[in-house]
């Protein structure tokens, strides 16, 4: 049996993005954004409300960072997504994470997320308040890296937000392979 739940947008997983901008003055600022896709190859859209200071800070920059979280970093993704830039300025030094410039575009990297997506603004809209942004860098920790050098993500351990549950989880073990499994069906 099946239940209708409403209209509700409901997609699952829904990465936990940390999104990393740098202000006026050079200083970081990070923020939770779940809203977030690929929408191009090398194109990410994130829904961001035009009053948080990350939006203010990547207009003037022109850039910004997109930190996929991990199970290791579920605290501080939590807290930037909590507590505003706008009424507590100090916000990133309160989560212990440290940064590092990136060099190709003017946001930081958080260095205890171990993906990083490096973007350049595309647009925003202040309607719809979708950011686009052009990734032009993938900057990532070796520690979850396979021997030759693809992504594993059960050294990565990425987490997911649950909308409906407002829980955290962390994605589990392999269950098919891609472009493959689906063609025993043929």
């Amino acid at each position: 049996m099946r239940k209708n739940l409403k209209a509700k947008a409901y997609m699952y997983p829904l990465p936990v993005l940390i999104i990393g901008t740098y202000d006026e003055n050079g200083v970081p600022d990070a923020m939770n954004a779940a809203w977030g896709t690929v929408c191009d190859t090398a194109q990410v859209a994130i829904v961001l409300s035009a009053g948080h200071k990350t939006v203010k800070n990547l207009l003037k920059t022109k850039s910004f960072t997109v930190g996929i979280a991990d199970a290791d970093n579920v605290l501080p993704a939590d807290f930037v997504g909590v507590v505003s830039a706008n009424t507590m300025p100090e916000k990133f030094q309160k989560t212990g994470w440290h940064i590092a410039k990136s060099e190709f575009v003017n946001a930081p990297i958080i260095e205890e997320l171990p993906l990083v997506l490096e973007c350049k603004l595309i647009s925003y809209d202040t309607d719809t308040e979708i950011c686009i942004g052009e990734v032009v860098n993938v900057s990532v920790d070796e520690r979850i890296l396979t021997s030759n050098g693809k992504i594993d993500l059960t050294k990565f351990k990425p987490i997911c937000y649950d909308c409906d549950g407002h829980g955290y989880y962390q994605l589990g073990e392999r269950v098919g392979n891609a472009f493959s499994d689906g063609l025993k069906l043929k």
